[in-house]
């Protein structure tokens, strides 16, 4: 098994171990000893992603999102990091049947496309409540899929 890695200071990349025993299997999606120090996650959430369609490309000024792909779909992720001029970009493709953990800080452009062929599952915790509790603050997103003329694209060729 190969271990994808990201160059961009930050972020997260962790294969995860499936435990499996005549009852069924167990992965433990984090755990806050294995977190980067301080991050600290306030909720949670699951989406399904269908084959072929991406989420993002969009970054966050103040949360990091904490990501478990439980590996029933490959899915592949783009990160620019936009806390500096010309920051890195680069692509990863995290495969089928493979577990991560993929922890993506503040500042960080990311998005993740679903190459497989059946809808696949992504959870997050990210640190910080969807616009604030109650959701009665401005929601900490700048979602770059909705500007034309935005340089982080997705982009497959030559991938």
């Amino acid at each position: 098994m190969t271990t994808p890695g990201s160059r961009i200071p930050g972020v997260m990349i962790r294969p995860l171990g499936k435990y499996t025993d005549q009852r069924g299997w167990l992965i433990e999606m984090f755990r806050r000893d294995e977190l980067p120090s301080g991050l600290d996650p306030a909720m949670g959430y699951v989406s399904s992603t269908r084959p072929g369609v991406a989420r993002g490309p969009h970054e966050h000024r103040e949360q990091s999102d904490i990501f478990f792909f439980p590996g029933n779909s490959s899915f592949r992720l783009y990160l620019w990091d936009n806390r500096i001029p010309n920051g890195a970009h680069e692509t990863i493709d995290l495969p089928l049947g493979q577990y991560f953990c993929v922890v993506v800080p503040p500042g960080v452009v990311h998005a993740y496309k679903n190459i497989g062929s059946v809808d696949g599952i992504v959870m997050n915790f990210p640190d910080r409540l969807y616009a604030g509790r109650g959701r009665t603050e401005p929601v900490d997103e700048i979602r770059h899929e909705d500007d034309p003329d935005s340089p982080f694209t997705i982009d497959d060729e030559g991938v």
